[in-house]
């Protein structure tokens, strides 16, 4: 089954979106095995921060070569050791070039995270119409109950000790450089959002966490918790190029849109490649060519169209309040706008109006 935190995400619930060229992605974190391109990254990143990256008594791991065995046969570092590597708390008994410091804490509001956030939103997706309360609402007010995790072994320090919404910290010499959004779940690691600061791009972040996601789901299975055994990466859209590089972290499978059941992603993307409606489960449910009556991929949404377009909320008193999409808090976010226009696109104005999204 999806984890519980999907509607949170997008604000659109994922079997709509799902039903149209994207659907969620779940990586076997167990049976991961990292590529050599990833081990680079982690490699790179190890070797600037223990020492910017020059120094030629560093093993390709990014450690120094004193910690192993002389010979030609050192041993393979397990994914794990790799990520750990660079962490000021790991590097005992050196002095690294620079301090790597991340923490896992609860989801919470501070004006250095949102700095980094209408930072990233500013320079990554263009997107000014940024604000203190959207991004509470947006990335850390959580509908999940915390709760204990039922470990059988004592946790380390920068593991989680409860199911909930995380904040996980990235600071290189005591400054917020990138922030992953998480969601810690009995059976997986959700990636919820990743942001980071632009001047690092050249790491390749984002993927690093993803890497770093992985290991976190598999530490917490190792202690016990052997529910514990994927990571949901988000929508799968193979239309886009940006998202496709989730496809280089393998076993991978999507949600089929009608049955929820899990498939491999080599053989789902056989029908996202030549159908708009991509049905995993039941191929003969696949449906060719485009929407007739829905705007064209780049043309924006007119607000005036969107008034009978609407969204599901509870109240306080518990009842159900539908409102326009445009007039919610949830519209300034261009990320959301984006989606609902692909939905949109796929679903078709008619059928639009036919349905409500839940928020």
């Amino acid at each position: 089954m999806l984890p519980a935190v999907y509607n949170k995400v997008y604000l659109i619930p994922a079997h709509i979106i799902g039903t149209f060229e994207r659907t969620w992605c779940r990586l076997d974190a167990l049976a991961f095995g990292p590529s050599r391109s990833h081990r680079k990254l982690i490699y790179r990143w190890n070797r600037f921060i223990i020492d910017d990256g020059m120094n030629e008594n560093m093993s390709s791991a990014g450690t120094k070569k004193s910690h192993f065995p002389k010979g030609k046969h050192q041993p393979a570092l397990s994914l794990s050791a790799l990520i750990h590597a660079s962490e000021l708390e790991f590097c005992s008994g050196e002095s690294p070039s620079h301090t790597f410091e991340v923490t896992l804490e609860d989801s919470s509001y501070t004006p250095e995270k949102f700095a980094l956030y209408e930072k990233y939103q500013n320079d990554i997706h263009n997107d000014t119409r940024n604000s203190p309360q959207g991004f509470k609402q947006f990335l850390v007010d959580s509908p999940l109950i915390s709760e204990p995790i039922p470990y059988l072994k004592p946790p380390p320090k920068y593991l989680p000790l409860n199911y909930g919404s995380y904040h996980q910290l990235y600071k290189v010499d005591g400054k917020l450089v990138a922030m992953a959004v998480l969601d810690i779940l009995p059976s997986c690691v959700s990636s919820v959002y990743f942001m980071y600061d632009k001047s690092w791009e050249r790491f390749s972040l984002g993927k690093l966490s993803a890497l770093r996601e992985v290991s976190l789901a598999r530490e917490i299975h190792e202690l016990g918790l052997h529910e514990m055994q994927s990571l949901y990466m988000g929508f799968y859209i193979y239309s886009c190029q940006k998202m496709r590089y989730k496809g280089e972290y393998s076993p991978s499978y999507l949600a089929d849109p009608e049955t929820y059941e899990w498939f491999p992603l080599e053989e789902c993307i056989q029908l996202l490649q030549k159908f708009r409606y991509a049905c995993f489960s039941k191929p003969e449910h696949c449906i060719d060519g485009e929407a007739l009556d829905s705007p064209s991929e780049d043309q924006e949404l007119n607000i005036e169209d969107l008034t009978d377009v609407y969204t599901l909320s509870r109240s306080a008193g518990g009842d159900l309040i539908a409102t326009p999409i445009s007039e919610t808090s949830y519209w300034q976010y261009k990320e959301v706008r984006r989606e609902l226009s692909a939905c949109i696109r796929g679903l078709g104005m008619k059928l639009t109006r036919a349905i409500a999204f839940a928020v």
